[in-house]
């Protein structure tokens, strides 16, 4: 693993990037002390099949009221009216 110093940060930015696109984390000094780690960041797995269900699943089980867009529309100016009053246009 390698260390990387807040000074550093400014002046060899592109080595720490070329780093972390190589899947490797550094560590952070800071006043000769190691003050965190960085790196990269993983990306996310796709959406299957089985994470489609899973999300329609928990959505049934929240079993939230259908609302049409009108009825969203007049239940969102209600709110600004009443966090902001009548000088909203």
């Amino acid at each position: 693993m390698q260390v990387i110093t807040t000074t550093q940060l400014r002046t060899k930015s592109k080595e720490l990037v070329k780093t972390l696109r190589e899947g490797r984390s550094v560590e952070l000094i800071h006043r000769s002390k190691i003050v965190g780690r960085v790196q990269p960041v993983q990306e996310p797995k796709p959406l299957t099949k089985e994470g489609i269900d899973k999300i329609k699943k928990l959505a049934k089980r929240l079993n939230l009221p259908k609302l049409s867009y009108d009825k969203r529309e007049k239940i969102y100016r209600k709110h600004l009216m009443v966090k902001y009053g009548k000088g909203i246009s």
